[in-house]
């Protein structure tokens, strides 16, 4: 365990960071299953708003550094052609 004063503060803002980027992450997982089931689902209304939202909250991660914006850019283009894709 740390001794120093700023050593203890730097433990519990990286740990707040790590929650806070933790949650985003799941929120970015979430989105993006919820296209895949509408896609699957073959519902293109549902796969439509699912990849309206998907899209803002990567785009959200990606703003607030969680993700690199190709990384972002990529699921984001990925999520697009199968959504476009469908029947």
């Amino acid at each position: 365990m740390a001794n120093i004063k700023s050593a203890k503060k730097r433990i519990l803002v990286n740990r707040t960071k790590a929650d806070r980027n933790k949650a985003i992450r799941s929120g970015v997982k979430t989105a993006i299953k919820k296209v895949y089931t509408a896609v699957e689902a073959n519902d293109k209304e549902a796969a439509a708003a699912a990849l309206l939202n998907a899209t803002s909250v990567i785009d959200k991660a990606a703003t607030k550094g969680v993700y690199h914006k190709n990384y972002a850019s990529r699921k984001v283009s990925r999520l697009s052609k199968a959504v476009n894709q469908m029947a």
